[in-house]
């Protein structure tokens, strides 16, 4: 990792971070995914990607931030850009203007539910009492994006969701269009690996993903967690047991705990 993350242009291959490691390429990628969760290039293309959204952010101009991000070519760059950013890199350096994202709300036992998605899935699935309110922390969260409501559109999701919290559907498996750094992916993804009905202390998903260290860096992974459900971060909790907070209130985060315990139980 250390040779990966000091690199300043050219990201080391397979085979030279094996000739570092004085190991042989596939050990090492055997050993980095163990350790790490991800494979050795998909830490670099996250390493990568994040190096350039902070250059484009910073508002360098998409042709200097390519070179300087460790891209070798332009075609590297927009070939992965459409999946990773979710907008073309120019578009991005723009706050994401022109990007179109659906969105819905409707009464939920927690509430009331916002979903929000682009063309390839869901970018938002938030929970509260206003929706006004919750359409503004959806524009702030994008805010040079193209908000249009959608009902019809996105009904599909909506009506899953809501099967998924009256007990109906044990898991909610739907498409994600979210951004994340590589290590809120290898959290996101241990989150989603947790049954209904059952719960991991913050220590418990850091050991899972190779991190036994990074407990609370697992607790802000969860707390930046913008689909709710989808990523099922109320499943983590203390190494107590206790609740130690949910970006949407405690009381929704026990509430949803008890109903999959006692759909679990009845089972």
């Amino acid at each position: 990792m250390q040779a990966i993350d000091q690199s300043d242009e050219s990201i080391p291959d397979l085979a030279a971070l094996g000739r570092i490691a004085g190991t042989s390429p596939f050990h090492l990628q055997r050993l980095f995914t163990r350790v790490v969760g991800i494979s050795p290039r998909d830490y670099a293309d996250a390493l990568r990607l994040k190096r350039l959204k902070t250059l484009l952010r910073a508002g360098d101009d998409v042709a200097g931030a390519l070179y300087e991000a460790g891209y070798g070519s332009a075609s590297r760059l927009y070939e992965k850009s459409d999946a990773k950013l979710g907008m073309t890199p120019a578009t991005y350096r723009q706050g994401g203007a022109g990007t179109r994202i659906a969105f819905t709300s409707a009464p939920c036992p927690l509430g009331t539910i916002l979903v929000a998605a682009t063309a390839k899935g869901i970018a938002a699935l938030y929970f509260g009492d206003d929706e006004a309110a919750l359409i503004r922390e959806l524009s702030g969260e994008f805010p040079a994006a193209q908000l249009e409501r959608d009902d019809r559109a996105l009904r599909a999701f909506v009506d899953k969701a809501l099967a998924h919290l009256a007990g109906k559907r044990p898991s909610l498996d739907l498409p994600l269009d979210v951004q994340s750094t590589a290590f809120q992916r290898q959290v996101w993804k241990a989150l989603q690996a947790i049954p209904a009905g059952e719960t991991r202390s913050y220590r418990d998903i850091a050991v899972a993903i190779g991190k036994p260290k990074a407990a609370r860096a697992v607790g802000r992974a969860c707390a930046t967690n913008p689909a709710a459900l989808v990523i099922p971060c109320h499943r983590a909790v203390g190494s107590d047991g206790a609740l130690h907070g949910y970006r949407w209130g405690l009381a929704r985060k026990r509430r949803l705990l008890e109903t999959e315990t006692r759909l679990k139980r009845s089972a």
